[in-house]
């Protein structure tokens, strides 16, 4: 679950929750558009939304090219995966419900090498 400011403006005001695939893996039917941007963290960014209905889909990290995320809520089941982390603490609101149980990270993990 991250919730850095631009996953808050695009989840809503919530933090977004993603998984997390091998980019190799990865189909999409139908028409993606993508917008790019810079993150928090300084990574170059596209995210992937349907132009049908505005709904986000994807984002793909410059700074990890053999990984795809998917918004949870985009898939047919999103009780596939729970998350398993919360990045970007630092930013959450005060209101936000921090998982106890999972691991809290005060910004971005960085990538393995």
């Amino acid at each position: 679950m991250c919730w850095c400011r631009l996953c808050q403006y695009l989840g809503g005001g919530s933090g977004t929750v993603n998984i997390c695939f091998p980019a190799d893996s990865v189909h999409a039917d139908g028409e993606v558009r993508w917008h790019e941007s810079i993150a928090d963290s300084g990574n170059s960014m596209r995210r992937g939304f349907c132009p049908q209905c505005g709904t986000p889909l994807f984002s793909l990290a410059e700074s990890r090219p053999h990984l795809t995320f998917i918004r949870a809520g985009a898939l047919d089941d999103p009780s596939l995966i729970g998350p398993e982390a919360v990045i970007w603490t630092s930013a959450a609101p005060d209101w936000a419900h921090l998982d106890p149980g999972l691991p809290h990270y005060p910004a971005q993990i960085p990538p393995v090498a």
